[in-house]
């Protein structure tokens, strides 16, 4: 049986559950936790020979100083315990200091030499080096083992450096030793794997992922336009693109899936999906012969059953995500499904009505002079 065409009669009503859904998910996408790779923080994946309780684990941690998130799940190789510790204050400040020191130390080697050929070059010097000390003692201070302000100014800029630099070391040193000790106070593991991303690390991450998303969407906006040749189904193919994105980030920030280099590759397959439909979509609309409204509906049904087969494909990684408690696979299929579907509701409830209406406003020779 085959289904009537939408987009005959008020078609622009259809837009109304696809506005819906991006209107719900921006209630939600504040709500999406940033996973460690772009928080910063630790990731322990243990296996254990019993299984074990997460909350009072969680609670134990907490008592000796140890906030983490634990969870607790069984696979066909035994039990697994994922225990993520967010990233440490203690480390953000000494990745903080350490690039203002690594900014200001050359300058102060070089103000150093100048000073001892030109006095002038003195009271600079001496403020640097006074800032210098103070981040090595404040460095000192986060490794535990503080030195006095007396002892810091005496000591040569080469040798404040290898201070500075031991005390750095011993930051996360201390860091990962305490992780450790309390880990094996609470929990008896056969193998255990540990995944540490730095503050710099997760900031870079954002930044990377912030300039492909871009990146993305410029160059996706300059190839439909040069294309098409029209400013409307460049903006109706952006469209649904950012509302496939917008879905998919909703339905992460409501189910709890964490924002982690696996789940931004799977925004960013959607959007490559995205503009697959959405350009068969215009495609078929601008390009055929035929009545525009037909071509549409046409479009849909093509469309439909790719979208459909991309479910069933990525639900079928969903259950062995599900089975095997596999967090990567979790991450990408849950994403995927979520923006899939989202992806039926834009492109056939969204970048559709744009599409039409802008060839309806149209004089009827110049659609022709299209045919």
């Amino acid at each position: 049986m085959e289904l009537p065409n939408i987009y005959k009669g008020n078609y622009r009503i259809f837009a109304i559950p696809a506005l819906l859904m991006i209107a719900i998910s921006l209630f939600f996408i504040p709500q999406i936790k940033l996973g460690v790779d772009f928080q910063g923080g630790t990731l322990l994946t243990l296996s254990v020979d019993k299984k074990i309780d997460p909350t009072a684990l969680s609670q134990q941690l907490h008592e000796d100083g140890l906030s983490a998130d634990v969870k607790a799940f069984d696979t066909a190789i035994g039990h697994r315990l994922e225990i993520e510790i967010p990233q440490s204050s203690d480390l953000v400040r000494a990745e903080d200091l350490n690039s203002q020191f690594s900014l200001i130390f050359p300058k102060l080697s070089q103000l150093e030499i100048q000073s001892f050929q030109n006095g002038s070059t003195s009271p600079e010097y001496i403020e640097l080096r006074a800032q210098a000390t103070s981040m090595t003692s404040q460095m000192l201070i986060l490794s535990g083992t503080p030195k006095q302000d007396s002892e810091l100014n005496s000591m040569s800029l080469n040798l404040l450096q290898k201070q500075f630099s031991d005390a750095y070391s011993a930051v996360f040193k201390n860091y990962q030793t305490k992780i450790s000790q309390t880990i094996d106070k609470h929990v008896a593991y056969s193998s255990i794997s540990v995944q540490t991303v730095s503050p710099l690390l997760s900031t870079k991450f954002i930044q990377q992922a912030l300039g492909v998303v871009v990146m993305s969407a410029i160059l996706s906006i300059v190839l439909v336009f040069l294309f098409f040749r029209s400013i409307t189904p460049s903006i109706a193919v952006l469209a649904g693109a950012l509302a496939d994105v917008l879905i998919a980030m909703g339905a992460m920030g409501a189910f709890g899936i964490p924002f982690t280099l696996h789940s931004f590759a799977a925004l960013l397959m959607l959007i490559g999906f995205s503009l697959d439909t959405d350009i068969l979509l215009t495609t078929r609309i601008l390009k055929r012969k035929g009545e525009p409204h037909q071509n549409a509906y046409e479009a849909m049904k093509t469309g439909m059953t790719m979208s459909f087969l991309a479910i069933v494909s990525f639900g079928i990684l969903f259950v062995l995500a599900t089975l095997t408690h596999i967090s990567v696979f979790y991450e990408i299929s849950a994403v995927a499904l979520a923006g899939l579907v989202g992806d039926i509701f834009a492109t056939w409830g969204i970048n559709a009505i744009i599409v039409l209406h802008d060839v309806e406003k149209k004089p009827k020779s110049q659609t022709q002079e299209a045919d």
